[in-house]
């Protein structure tokens, strides 16, 4: 009875290990990116092949990497970051951020701007010309805060190349006696 209680504790201490939380993607890209997310059924829906199609002209590519947006895709529950795969958890925990809706006739466009906050949701609809007006039009405290990103990762580097002092050696561990 005992090793039957023993074995169901540690696989439930295991299982609860691996329930960890994930964090969103879009948190690496605060501060830096500009996230354009498209939530789709299928990987043929006209929205998201319009999209990619406007992409591979070398000026929309242009104007979307000049406007510091990068672009995820979410297609049934795969996700992708300019066009790289994203782990499963990841993915799931962006989706939960999101918060899209179950049932989704036509595609999601979402586009959050560089201090994490959604600056356009729209329904099937892709435009590269009317998201980009969207960011230029986008108010001067958001640009600061992608300057005062940029201004505070060089202190904080050099800082903490000035601040390292040398640690001291520890001595060996004793031997447990019994």
């Amino acid at each position: 009875m005992f090793i039957r209680l023993l074995i169901l504790a540690s696989v439930l201490m295991t299982s609860a290990a691996q329930a960890v939380e994930v964090p969103s993607p879009l948190e690496q890209d605060r501060g830096k990116f500009r996230p354009l997310i498209i939530v789709a059924r299928t990987e043929v829906d006209p929205t998201l092949v319009t999209l990619k199609q406007a992409l591979e002209d070398p000026a929309n590519r242009q104007g979307f990497n000049e406007r510091n947006m990068v672009l995820y895709t979410i297609v049934g529950i795969s996700g992708k970051r300019d066009g790289k795969d994203l782990e499963p958890q990841s993915t799931m925990s962006l989706i939960r951020g999101l918060k899209p809706g179950m049932i989704i006739d036509k595609a999601k466009v979402i586009l959050i701007g560089k201090d994490g906050e959604k600056k356009l949701e729209d329904e099937g609809d892709a435009d590269l010309k009317k998201l980009f007006t969207t960011i230029d039009a986008l108010p001067a405290s958001e640009k600061e805060t992608q300057a005062q990103a940029d201004v505070a990762t060089p202190d904080k580097a050099s800082a903490s190349n000035k601040a390292a002092k040398p640690t001291k050696l520890s001595k060996a561990p004793k031997a447990l006696e019994d």
